[in-house]
């Protein structure tokens, strides 16, 4: 509805995650940066953390488009609370093995499914915190598959902050000292709040209308805590607001308002001034998972693309400074909104991979 108010071409805050409207964030730069010096160690774990909606899966989905088609055989599976003979079960179904018969039948079919091909096997498993240790007891021990000297499977753990401390947990020691990269996706500044609302309006075929200025973006953050999928909410109710009330300018009191409702929508009644029912969103500081940091060697440095540093010595996550981010005007000015288009599949991740010459198909 207010989309086609306001002349866009689709809802552009969208609940669904969408890789076409990655917004490359500073946080989100560093954690595809981690994910591919792990990938590039063909081996081992890779942990990625985040509150609920803070964008793990979207910027899984914009790794899995980035990466070589003809050189990986990509898994993912989303589950909690499940043993470890099912997750098994899980992982053959995901790498189109047989998951019939016993536990050692099943073990051998994924076997076979991950030495039948020079490919490389990437299993992505999601809601990891809510695993029972037997379960990522079993993932672990299938990292132990090789095929000719070299591992056939590597795995990116995701989940929220519990599977830090989780990890972290004696009983989990082994599969501690094999994870090789880790990041923790924390929220958006003020300054990328800004860029995020006006990146995703823009890739829609916004141009001006409605107008957001500071003051309400401001607000936008305040209410969401600069947490993607929390500002994707808000702005989709204030669009809304703004599009049954006729308006072309968006001010700091519709979002005001708009925030409000939707704590009363949700039962919670309404927050107290600033928008939080609890006071402002605090910034969380998970746990290091415990162990010795890897050591870097220059041959395991991979090229970065403009304005990514390399992964640290130390994966703790840590946030780097804001970025400049222009004026919402400014930035306007300075480039005009494009339309959606499939993020490219050979861009700096992929060509990378490419290069080391590997075959085969997804």
């Amino acid at each position: 509805m207010h989309s086609d108010y306001y002349g866009l071409r689709e809802n552009a805050f969208q609940m669904t995650p969408d890789a076409r409207l990655f917004f490359a964030s500073s946080v989100h730069r560093r954690a595809l940066a981690h994910l591919a010096y792990g990938i590039a160690q063909h081996e081992g774990f890779i942990v990625v953390t985040g509150e609920v909606g803070a964008g793990k899966t979207t910027l899984i989905d914009r790794l899995y488009g980035d990466l070589d088609p003809t050189g990986f055989v990509v898994a993912r599976i989303s589950t909690t609370l499940v043993s470890g003979d099912d997750i098994l079960r899980m992982v053959a179904d995901a790498f189109g093995a047989p998951s019939d018969g016993n536990k050692a039948s099943v073990l051998r079919a994924i076997t076979s499914a991950l030495r039948g091909t020079r490919r490389r096997h990437l299993l992505i498993v999601d809601e990891v915190q809510g695993l029972p240790l037997d379960a990522i007891e079993e993932l672990r021990m299938l990292s132990n598959v090789t095929q000719t000297g070299q591992p056939a499977l590597q795995t990116i753990l995701m989940g929220q902050p519990q599977l830090r401390r989780l990890l972290a947990s004696e009983d989990l020691a082994q599969l501690r000292q094999r994870v090789l990269a880790s990041f923790h996706l924390g929220s958006l500044s003020r300054e990328e709040t800004h860029g995020y609302v006006l990146h995703r309006l823009s890739a829609v075929g916004w141009v001006g209308r409605p107008g957001w200025d500071e003051a309400t973006l401001d607000m936008v953050h305040d209410h969401s805590g600069g947490i993607p999928r929390r500002i994707n909410r808000l702005a989709s109710r204030v669009m809304l607001a703004g599009a049954l009330e006729g308006l072309e300018q968006f001010g700091a009191a519709l979002v005001e308002a708009t925030a409000m409702e939707l704590e009363e929508d949700l039962g919670g009644g309404p927050p107290p001034q600033g928008g939080h029912a609890n006071g402002p969103p605090q910034a969380i500081s998970p746990p290091p998972i415990a162990g010795p940091a890897p050591v870097l060697h220059a041959s395991t440095i991979i090229a970065m693309p403009p304005n990514v540093a390399a992964p640290p010595r130390s994966f703790t996550g840590a946030e780097p400074p804001a970025p400049h981010v222009l004026h919402p005007n400014r930035a306007r000015e300075a480039s005009a909104p494009r339309p959606v288009e499939p993020p490219p599949r050979r861009d700096w991740i992929s060509s990378f991979f490419g290069a080391r010459g590997r075959g085969g198909a997804r």
